[in-house]
């Protein structure tokens, strides 16, 4: 695979950033990214030189096969996990990955975590209850310990309280294809129709989605990273691997 023919994809020096008349540029920007991880038999470099940005509004998608460094990407970019080198530029507030429901208390009730995460992300709490109240349809379960929720429950909450915060850029990975097909068309929705303004990175393998509302996209394939402003173009080469 060439290597990203964008004017981010430099290995020497990585490039500055573009100052905006209030301070740096508003977006998500993956500089020189590197991602190490040590084995048996030696370092394997799973990310190997990315560079990307999104501003308000884009939409990249992340295509690659198993294996290809989709899901560290995302974690990379969510600060789950340390560059071995590069880094990443977050000038826009970004989400958590909407499909990671890991993160809750299981000892408290949905309801309480969500009074948790609206004091740590500054949000009223009554307006997140009342959106997460109707967008998860949870019922009682609600109020009861996280503990007994099974996946979906849990994949619910998680992206409900994800929506209900104002991020300005959403990470999501394969979020769209959580639950039954209403719930889904629900997200479609949401993310879609109603965040039209937020900036958006998406790790999928729908290609129909990617087509139908990626602005452009990054395709990954053995560490390495090519970016496509054309997505018919990118999802005909992610076919390809």
């Amino acid at each position: 695979m060439k290597p990203p023919e964008t004017a981010l994809a430099t290995r020497a020096a990585p490039p500055p950033l573009a100052e905006a008349p209030c301070g740096p540029e508003r977006s998500i920007a993956a500089v020189g990214l590197v991602k190490e991880f040590a084995t048996a038999s030696g370092p394997r470099r799973v990310l190997d030189d990315i560079n990307f940005r999104v501003r308000p509004g884009e939409r990249m998608a992340v295509l690659g096969r198993n294996g290809a460094g989709k899901s560290t990407l995302i974690k990379v970019l969510a600060g789950l996990q340390r560059p071995s080198a590069g880094y990443v530029h977050r000038g826009l507030h970004m989400s958590w990955p909407l499909a990671l429901g890991g993160g809750f208390e299981g000892e408290m009730t949905g309801y309480d975590n969500m009074r948790f995460i609206s004091r740590i992300y500054k949000t009223p709490f009554d307006k997140m209850l009342d959106f997460v109240r109707d967008f998860a349809e949870l019922g009682r379960a609600l109020f009861e310990p996280v503990r007994f929720y099974s996946d979906g429950m849990r994949m619910r909450l998680a992206i409900a309280i994800s929506l209900a915060v104002d991020f300005e850029c959403l990470l999501i990975d394969e979020v769209i294809l959580v639950g039954d097909h209403r719930f889904q068309e629900k997200c479609h929705r949401e993310i879609f129709g109603n965040r039209q303004h937020c900036g958006m990175i998406l790790a999928v393998h729908a290609l129909d989605v990617v087509q139908d509302y990626c602005t452009h996209a990054l395709v990954l394939k053995g560490g390495r990273g090519r970016v496509f402003t054309d997505v018919k173009q990118a999802c005909a080469t992610y076919a390809t691997l």
